[in-house]
């Protein structure tokens, strides 16, 4: 797999994870994921996997709830958030925003020089951050990506995008996390690494 193929696809997703679906980063990509014509040309995930993410995504004008809607209450709030997309409340034994891991991703960053992608104050370790970042180091800095995914991401992004998948009750978020789990899988099988293990606590 090329490092082009894991910046595209670590981009699209992870600007859709991150960014407000109405917002100009992500507008075109919601366009472009609700027709079936990305399909053919995605790279990373298993046939099946576009196929569900495909008849999912295709179903987000006929939704109940607006796609904007659905991004507020699974990415802002007010209320508790069914899938938190921070690293840090998986991995921190008190399930914190800000917590350990997110120090110890700012200290990785720090000594490869990484500087924070976005001005905002918004945690390191969220998973669009991180998906964005994934195409970043894919482009620029490729022999730092496997130990980025290896300890930094793979641990809880699986069980952050099964949380998406079985509670965004949004045909579009729920498109999203099928085809995200099976990009992550066709990353980690392409550049031969491990599934990490770690006590997650969310």
């Amino acid at each position: 797999m090329s490092a082009e193929s894991i910046s595209l696809t670590g981009k699209i997703l992870g600007a859709t994870l991150f960014y407000p679906p109405g917002s100009q980063e992500v507008q075109p990509l919601v366009a472009l994921l609700k027709s079936s014509d990305w399909a053919p040309l995605w790279p990373c995930a298993t046939e099946d996997a576009k196929a569900q993410a495909t008849e999912m995504l295709s179903q987000t004008e006929s939704a109940e709830e607006s796609i904007d809607d659905a991004y507020q209450r699974l990415f802002i709030g007010p209320y508790a958030l069914p899938a938190p997309p921070w690293g840090s409340v998986y991995l921190d034994k008190e399930s914190v925003v800000f917590g350990d891991s997110t120090l110890a991703l700012r200290q990785w960053m720090r000594e490869n020089h990484i500087g924070p992608q976005l001005t905002q104050a918004e945690p390191e370790d969220h998973i669009g951050l991180m998906l964005m970042m994934c195409a970043w180091l894919a482009e620029n800095s490729p022999s730092l990506l496997n130990s980025f995914l290896t300890v930094h991401l793979l641990p809880w992004a699986g069980r952050y995008l099964e949380l998406l998948r079985q509670k965004a009750d949004h045909p579009f978020y729920v498109g999203v996390a099928i085809l995200a789990e099976s990009t992550l899988a066709g990353w980690q099988q392409a550049l031969a690494i491990e599934t990490p293990v770690a006590k997650l606590y969310f």
